[in-house]
C-alpha cells in the first residue's frame, strides 16, 4: 500500500483521535473539534467546509431525537408504563425478560441513554423489594436498550449516519424500518439469551459494593450528635460552631432545635443545651470531635426519616457521562454556597470514598449521596446532569399529557414512513409541538439537547469525507481486501463487523460508524458487491458495545449503581457479541444480499 502525505496525515491526525478518545483526559466532544481545527491548518479539510457538518442531516436529526425523547420522558408515558410492568415477585429470569424487553422496545424509538435512565430507577426499587442486588439486573437492562436501538432509524445515532452516508454514496437513504428486519431478530436473540442464560454470567456484587435496600449506608457519612449541658459549645454562636467544625474535619448540615431546624442564615443564633447536630465526616474524625467538645451520639435508627423531617431530602443520583458536574468536585463548584446541596459520600466502581469527599474530582459513573432543601434538589440535579436512583413521583394529569406526547410522536413516525414529510421535518414538527404544549418547557429545550454529541458528529463529518477525498479509504480497503483476498465476501463482511465492534468498545460508537461506514463501502466496491449489506453491518456493531463500561454511555451510568467493575463486562458482553456475529450476519445477507 502506497500513501500519499495527504493520506498520510489524515490517518495519523484519525489515529491521535482514537487514542486521546481511549484516554479520556479530555472529553470527546473538545478532542473532536481540535482534531478538526488541526484538519483545516494542515489543509487535509478545507476552510470552507470545516463547519459543513454542524449542518449535515445526520447532526439535525440526532439533535432533533434527544429533544423528542426528552419530551417522551417528560410527560409520563414511560414512566407510567414501568410501574405498570414491575412487579417484585416475579423471578429474576421473568424481570429481566419483562424490563428488557421494554427497554429494547422503548430505545427503538427513543435514545437509548434516555430509554435507560427512566428504567434505571425503577429497575432498583424492584431490586430494593425483591431484596437482592440491582448488579444482577441493570447490566441486562443496559445491554438489552443498545440492542432496542438496532430496530429503527432514530433508536441510536450510528443508525442516522449510516443512512445518511447510504444517500450520499448510493443516492437514497435507509428508511425509518430498514432496519427492522435485521434489529427486530438481534434483539428479541439477545435479549432471550441475556433472560435466560447471560445474567448468570454477571459477578455477583459483594455486599459492600452494591446493597440490595440502599446504596448507601447512612451511618458511615452522617452521625446526630446531642448537645449537653457541660458542653463546650453550649452558648457557642451558629457561625463559631461552622468553624469549629471546620477545624474538626467536619461539615455542619443542620442545627434541630426541637421539632425545628435552626435557618443557616442566622449565623448570630447561639448553641442551646439538648440542639442536636446533624454532622457529616469520616469515623475517625467524628469521635475526636465528640470527646473534645463532651458531645452524645443520637440512636442512627430511622435517621433518613428524621433528616427529612427537617425540610431537607437526601438522594442517590449518578453523575452521566458529559455532566456538568463530571470532573469538578464539591469544594471548587461551592456546592453549599452556590445551591445550598451537600454532598455527602460518593461511591465509585462499586466502593465507597470515606475521605475528603469534597476534594475528590467527580467522573461518570459516580453514585453520589446528596442533601438539600426538598424544594431544591431536583431542580439541581437537572441542571447539574444528574440522574436520581429513585422513582420520581408522577403528577395527577401525567397521563393526560402521555397521551398527547405519544400521539404526536406516533402521526409524526407514520408521516413520515409513508413519505408524506421528510424524517427531519417530522422530528422539528413534533419538537415545536412539544415545546407548544407544554410537553417540554421552552426553558428546557436547549438543555435537552447533548451538546457534547452534536460537537462531536459535526466536527467528525468533515474528517470522515476527508478520509475519503484524499482516497485514505479506498487504500486501507484494498488492502483489507487484498490480505483476505482468499476468503468470500461473507467472511469479509464478518471481519469487518467483528473490527468495528471491537473499536466501538473503546470508542464512541458515533465516531466508529464515521470511521467505519467509508471503509466498509470501498471494500464492497473493490469487491463489485453491494454495499448495503456491508453498512447495515457497520450500523448494526457499532452499536452493540458490550465488553467494556466505556464503550458506551449506558454502560458508564450502570457502573455505579450496579457495584460493576471494568472487567466484570465482558463476562456477559463476550458471549453476546458472538451471538450478535453468529446471527447477524447471515440475517443481513437474507435482507440485503450481496
Amino acid at each position: 500500500m502506497q500513501f500519499t502525505p495527504d493520506q498520510i496525515t489524515i490517518l495519523v491526525l484519525l489515529a491521535g483521535v482514537f487514542v486521546l478518545l481511549v484516554w479520556g483526559r479530555w472529553r470527546y466532544d473538545i478532542v473532536a473539534f481540535g482534531a478538526l481545527i488541526v484538519a483545516v491548518l494542515l489543509n487535509v479539510v478545507p476552510a470552507g467546509k470545516a463547519f459543513e457538518g454542524f449542518g449535515h442531516p445526520a447532526t439535525v436529526i440526532i439533535a432533533l431525537v434527544l429533544v423528542v425523547s426528552h419530551g417522551l420522558a417528560a410527560s409520563g408515558a414511560v414512566e407510567l408504563l414501568a410501574r405498570h410492568i414491575t412487579n417484585a415477585g416475579r423471578s429474576i429470569s421473568t424481570h429481566i425478560a419483562v424490563m428488557a424487553s421494554v427497554g429494547g422496545l422503548l430505545s427503538s424509538i427513543m435514545n437509548n441513554v434516555g430509554a435507560l435512565a427512566l428504567l434505571m430507577p425503577v429497575d432498583i426499587e424492584a431490586a430494593r423489594k425483591a431484596k437482592r442486588s440491582p448488579g444482577l439486573t441493570l447490566m441486562p437492562l443496559s445491554f438489552a436498550t443498545l440492542l432496542g436501538g438496532l430496530v429503527t432509524l432514530i433508536g441510536t445515532p450510528p443508525n442516522i449516519i449510516i443512512s445518511t452516508f447510504r444517500e450520499r454514496t448510493v443516492d437514497a437513504p435507509f428508511q425509518m424500518f430498514d432496519f427492522a428486519p435485521v434489529g427486530i431478530v438481534l434483539a428479541v436473540v439477545g435479549i432471550a439469551f441475556i433472560a435466560l442464560v447471560g445474567w448468570r454470567l454477571i459477578p455477583t456484587p459483594s455486599d459492600d459494593s452494591s446493597a440490595s435496600l440502599s446504596t448507601f449506608k447512612l451511618d458511615d457519612y452522617i452521625a446526630e450528635l446531642t448537645v449537653n449541658q457541660d458542653s463546650s459549645i453550649v452558648g457557642m454562636p451558629l457561625l463559631d460552631l461552622e468553624k469549629a467544625c471546620q477545624d474538626g474535619d467536619l461539615t455542619l448540615l443542620n442545627v434541630i432545635r426541637g421539632k425545628n431546624r435552626l435557618p443557616s442564615a442566622s449565623g448570630w443564633i447561639q448553641i442551646q443545651d439538648g440542639d442536636v447536630l446533624l454532622v457529616e465526616t469520616a469515623a475517625e474524625a467524628l469521635d475526636k470531635f465528640v470527646s473534645e467538645h463532651k458531645l452524645s451520639y443520637v440512636e442512627a435508627d430511622h435517621q433518613r426519616e428524621k433528616i427529612e423531617g427537617t425540610g431537607l431530602e437526601l438522594v442517590e443520583a449518578v453523575v452521566r457521562p458529559g455532566a456538568r458536574i463530571e470532573g469538578r468536585t464539591s469544594a471548587n463548584l461551592s456546592l453549599v454556597d452556590n445551591y445550598g446541596i451537600w454532598l455527602i459520600g460518593i461511591q465509585r466502581n462499586g466502593r465507597r470514598i470515606a475521605s475528603r469527599v469534597r476534594r475528590t474530582p467527580l467522573s461518570a459513573g459516580d453514585v453520589l449521596l446528596l442533601l438539600g432543601p426538598q424544594q431544591r434538589i431536583h431542580a439541581f440535579l437537572d441542571a447539574m446532569g444528574l440522574l436520581p436512583l429513585a422513582e420520581r413521583g408522577l403528577e395527577v394529569n401525567a397521563s393526560g399529557k402521555a397521551a398527547l406526547a405519544t400521539g404526536i410522536f406516533a402521526t409524526a413516525i407514520a408521516a413520515s414512513s409513508v413519505g408524506w414529510v421528510d424524517l427531519s421535518v417530522a422530528l422539528a414538527l413534533v419538537s415545536t409541538l412539544y415545546v407548544l404544549t407544554g410537553i417540554v418547557p421552552i426553558k428546557q429545550l436547549y438543555d435537552t439537547i447533548e451538546w457534547p454529541v452534536v460537537i462531536l458528529i459535526g466536527s467528525l463529518i468533515p474528517i470522515g469525507l476527508a478520509l475519503e477525498t484524499s482516497g485514505a479509504t479506498n487504500v486501507l480497503a484494498s488492502g483489507l481486501v487484498n490480505a483476505a483476498r482468499d476468503l468470500p465476501p461473507w467472511a469479509i463482511l464478518t471481519i469487518i463487523m467483528a473490527l468495528t465492534m471491537a473499536l466501538s468498545d473503546v470508542l464512541n460508537n458515533t465516531a466508529t460508524a464515521l470511521v467505519a461506514a467509508p471503509i466498509a463501502v470501498d471494500v464492497a466496491r473493490s469487491l463489485e458487491v453491494n454495499p448495503d449489506p456491508f453498512l447495515m453491518a457497520v450500523a448494526v456493531s457499532a452499536s452493540c458495545a458490550f465488553l467494556t463500561p466505556i464503550g458506551h454511555k449506558n454502560n458508564t451510568l450502570i457502573m455505579g449503581p450496579g457495584g460493576y467493575r471494568f472487567g466484570d463486562y465482558w463476562r456477559l458482553g463476550l458471549p453476546l457479541e458472538i451471538i450478535i456475529l453468529a446471527v447477524g450476519v447471515p440475517m443481513i445477507l437474507l435482507v440485503w444480499p450481496l
